[in-house]
């Protein structure tokens, strides 16, 4: 380990995955060193910048590990079956480690109320309670679409196949998650937003066609998509493995989303880091390759 990498003082936990992997960039643009938590070290490549250590958020001592010797945590938990044990796991961990700022990444429909009455993304909610009630200093922020999320029908596209539309014509403040990442390496780094609940968007609202047609744009080719009615979604979720809570989870947020609970836009993006949110036709131009035939 080089000295540098030594006094890292940030733990960024999802660190492999989209949003924890461009907080790294933006560290390691700025020369800042981090520990990054992983569960296979194999799947982030090294840098003199960046710690890499494995652990499980079911594996106590490995918590343990993570945040001894850390000032602030990036918390990021993606568990297969919604629940807030992981995030409640890290937090007596970060206590214990006497760490004093925590970073969470949540989602907009945290404990919002969906077309039926029924209480939308609770498990994102229950998980903020942990990092609210930890007795340390905490930011919450709160996300909506990612941009990214399009990249997972890269093959479809290729294939000149529809786009699945679970949200109808639903909007959404579609967000970039490198603004995303640039909001929460701020909070990590200086303290700012300390105790709120910020919800970070896009600078428009967008649905499924308003994406598809501007990707269509930028790709020069034709797009389609095809409507996703719940119970089919239901049936593909749990073919693919997906757990019964999980499953519903997903669906009763996208039917939330339908109808319009995720259409808000907020100016936190700029506000915190003065200059605009990106659009998602910036994200889309500079992702291209990633759609093009024999893209990654």
């Amino acid at each position: 380990m080089s000295d540098s990498v030594s006094d890292s003082k940030l733990l960024i936990t999802g660190a492999s995955g989209t949003v924890g992997g461009a907080i790294l960039a933006v560290m390691r643009r700025r020369g800042v060193p981090v520990r990054a938590l992983v569960r296979n070290a194999a799947t982030l490549p090294g840098h003199p910048l960046v710690d890499i250590v494995e652990g499980d958020y079911d594996d106590p001592r490995s918590l343990d590990a993570a945040t001894a010797g850390m000032e602030a945590v990036f918390v990021l938990t993606t568990p297969g079956s919604p629940a807030p044990r992981h995030d409640r796991a890290l937090v007596r961990a970060a206590r214990s480690a006497g760490v004093t700022r925590l970073v969470k990444l949540s989602a907009t429909s945290a404990g919002a109320r969906g077309p039926d009455g029924r209480i939308v993304g609770s498990w994102h909610r229950a998980a903020e309670d942990a990092v609210t009630a930890s007795g340390l200093s905490w930011t919450i922020l709160r996300a909506p679409s990612f941009a990214s999320n399009f990249l997972r029908w890269a093959d479809l596209i290729d294939r000149g196949l529809p786009i699945p539309n679970m949200t109808g014509s639903g909007r959404q403040g579609v967000i970039d998650p490198r603004d995303v990442a640039a909001v929460a390496a701020a909070c990590l780094l200086t303290g700012v937003g300390a105790g709120r609940t910020i919800t970070l968007t896009g600078p428009e609202p967008l649905s499924v066609p308003d994406q598809v047609a501007c990707l269509a744009r930028v790709l020069g080719r034709e797009i389609t998509t095809v409507d996703v009615p719940p119970d089919r979604a239901r049936a593909r979720m749990r073919s693919a493995g997906m757990d019964a809570p999980a499953v519903e989870a997903v669906v009763a947020g996208a039917a939330w989303a339908r109808e319009g609970g995720n259409a808000r836009v907020t100016e936190e993006v700029r506000s915190i880091l003065g200059r605009p949110a990106g659009t998602f036709e910036r994200w889309a131009r500079d992702h291209r390759a990633a759609f093009q035939r024999g893209g990654g």
